[in-house]
């Protein structure tokens, strides 16, 4: 094989902070595969059910909301069928969580990886985030079926064009993971209880992001401080596109791309700064 087919990289600890390095990772791009592979391969090869579980677990925590917050709480859901607005929340916030929490533990569970090999740090997050996307799909699908039965069967549903906007909710959801998790990745290879405070984190802001109640439902002082989480106007969008329902404004959403972006460049910031002398701490 000639020279010229083997790429030559110098390694270094002096290129900039703000360095995304996207060559270098379209480069390793079969690596990247791989880890999307490895991760869903290694979850469910022991499993009994295997990827049904994609099926199986919302479903399953549809049935559980509409008992707990349909039946029993008796919150609004916009006129919307309980099963897909529950439905359509669960589906959106499973891919924002997981990304979120796997990302934040990217050093930590990772360590003995990348004190061996040399590539692209960025290649592991972004492979979660990725793996992450094919679950989503899954969910997004069987969402899809019950959406259509609801169009064409009855009248209390009305998807409409904004549904063509859903790639780029999809993409911001996955910049905000992305970068809150390298934030957070970045601060437990130093501070190991961040992790636990993340755990609750997480399920706290799961009650300040309209997943389980509309926005509408909520007076508007509160409506006002739920909007500033960048999560809320995402949530709202996606459901005003495939329910016909939901606070929807369009200054939400260049809010939240804005706030989005600032968080993904500090996340990247602080996880190039971070990556170079980890090893030391972690």
């Amino acid at each position: 094989m000639s020279k010229e087919n083997h790429p030559t990289y110098f390694i270094n600890s002096k290129q900039s902070v703000f360095s995304l390095n996207l060559k270098e990772v379209w480069d390793y791009r079969d690596l990247l595969l791989m880890l999307v592979k490895k991760d869903f391969i290694t979850f469910y090869k022991q499993t009994v059910l295997g990827p049904l579980w994609f099926i199986v677990q919302p479903l399953m925590t549809t049935v559980i909301y509409m008992i707990l917050f349909g039946s029993i709480a008796k919150l609004s859901t916009d006129g919307v069928p309980q099963v897909l607005f529950y439905l359509s929340g669960i589906t959106v916030w499973n891919y924002f969580s997981e990304s979120l929490t796997k990302t934040s533990s990217v050093f930590t569970a990772n360590a003995g990886m990348f004190g061996k090999v040399y590539f692209p740090r960025l290649i592991m997050p972004l492979s979660i985030v990725a793996s992450s996307l094919m679950k989503f799909a899954v969910q997004f699908a069987i969402f899809v079926i019950i959406l259509l039965y609801y169009v064409i069967f009855t009248n209390t549903v009305h998807p409409n064009w904004w549904i063509l906007f859903t790639p780029v909710l999809i993409l911001l959801m996955a910049m905000f993971a992305l970068g809150m998790g390298m934030i957070f990745s970045s601060l437990t290879t130093k501070y190991k209880d961040l992790t636990f405070l993340l755990t609750f984190g997480i399920q706290l802001f799961m009650y300040i992001t309209p997943v389980v109640y509309p926005a509408s439902a909520l007076p508007d002082k509160l409506r006002f401080l739920v909007f500033l989480n960048p999560l809320s106007s995402i949530f709202e969008c996606f459901r005003y596109a495939f329910l016909g329902s939901g606070s929807f404004d369009l200054m939400n959403i260049l809010w939240s791309s804005i706030v989005i972006t600032v968080l993904l460049i500090a996340g990247t910031v602080i996880f190039n700064k971070v990556e170079k002398s980890f090893m030391d701490t972690v």
